[in-house]
């Protein structure tokens, strides 16, 4: 374990880019560390609402922003596996912390979008 340090995550875990560990600040001041939302993460979060709550669309919406959060000043929230922990989530983000969210992932998922229009 030479030249390794002991700090340091191991694994998939570390493999975060830099749009994963990208960091925003919501209307109270906290600091949101926000993750990678790829296709296995949306398949897992669906996995983690089932089946009726996947096919409701707000709730699916604000279950994806819970979902982005890695972070909230510096203390780690794991991605949510259960419904339980989706909510729980959202209790802690609160309304500011969604609209951060929110507004931090709309430039990326509008420029996909029209990437995929220049197609």
């Amino acid at each position: 374990m030479s030249g390794m340090n002991p700090d340091t995550p191991q694994g998939p875990a570390a493999m975060v880019t830099a749009e994963a560990a990208r960091e925003i600040t919501d209307a109270q001041g906290r600091r949101i560390r926000l993750r990678r939302v790829g296709a296995l993460e949306k398949l897992r979060l669906l996995k983690a609402v089932g089946p009726e709550l996947a096919e409701n669309e707000a709730y699916l919406g604000v279950a994806l922003l819970a979902y982005a959060c890695a972070a909230i000043d510096g203390i780690p929230l794991p991605a949510p596996v259960s419904e339980a922990q989706i909510e729980m989530t959202v209790e802690r983000l609160g309304e500011s912390g969604l609209a951060a969210i929110a507004a931090a992932l709309a430039p990326a998922e509008g420029a996909a979008e029209v990437a995929l229009a220049k197609k």
